[in-house]
């Protein structure tokens, strides 16, 4: 599949002249599938379609979305682009090391998420990420143009795809994103209920959990192991207040 499976992900893009840009150089580097998070913009201005050129079919197909989770659905993986320093365990990577983490699946999809030209992504947003990539750039100017983002980006994914790892790289079979944030969901409910958590401390709390949990790469039937966990958990205190009330 190589890049076919891969989704540039673009949250609440505001530029039209960016998107059109960014659907050129993804055609320009093999990659065709564009998805919208609540875009601010018309992605079929004339604008965008101008500076398309001959990516103006990736502009026509893109899919539009209402949220991020939407965006990345049936995912197995996602990295996320983030220029500022995260006070997080999560390490942020060199694109060229983390990229090729996305092909390693080839026949599952995946996602490379990009945040708002003003802001980026909030740190909400990069909750739902395994992964985080910080484009260096000199000391002398930081910030990069959306557009130019992406393209540093198809390019090296590009090349991971005109040299191959030699390796043989093993199945891993890992939890689509949208089941691993059912469980999230899930286990956030069980810990408030059960008093481990308090709904002012829940984020902060759940987010350490995430990032635990991303660096295991949760594979579906462990996933399911864990579900079934928090379920017996909740059988086993609706029956104890059950006895307590006879």
């Amino acid at each position: 599949m190589g890049l076919a499976g891969l989704r540039i992900v673009l949250v609440e893009p505001a530029g039209p002249i960016n998107i059109g840009a960014i659907a050129r150089v993804m055609k320009n580097f093999g990659l065709y599938n564009l998805v919208l998070v609540n875009p601010q913009c018309d992605p079929l201005s004339s604008e965008a379609l101008m500076m398309a050129v001959h990516g103006q079919d990736i502009l026509e197909s893109a899919v539009l979305v209402a949220t991020l989770p939407e965006a990345l659905h049936g995912c197995v993986r996602a990295i996320a682009t983030t220029g500022r320093f995260r006070s997080l365990q999560t390490p942020l990577e060199n694109p060229r090391t983390a990229l090729p983490w996305l092909l390693e699946e080839p026949e599952k999809p995946t996602a490379l998420i990009f945040g708002r030209e003003d802001r980026g992504l909030s740190n909400e947003e990069l909750n739902y990420a395994q992964r985080f990539v910080c484009i260096p750039t000199s000391q002398d100017y930081l910030i990069l143009n959306l557009a130019t983002a992406v393209a540093i980006c198809c390019y090296e994914l590009s090349q991971c795809v005109e040299q191959p790892n030699t390796q043989t790289l093993p199945q891993t079979e890992l939890a689509p994103i949208d089941v691993l944030e059912a469980y999230y969901q899930h286990l956030e409910s069980l810990l408030l209920k059960i008093g481990y958590v308090y709904p002012h401390t829940v984020a902060s709390r759940m987010e350490k959990f995430r990032q635990l949990y991303n660096r295991a790469e949760l594979k579906t039937g462990e996933l399911a192991m864990l579900r079934g966990i928090l379920q017996q958990v909740e059988w086993a205190i609706k029956n104890q207040r059950d006895g307590e009330n006879l």
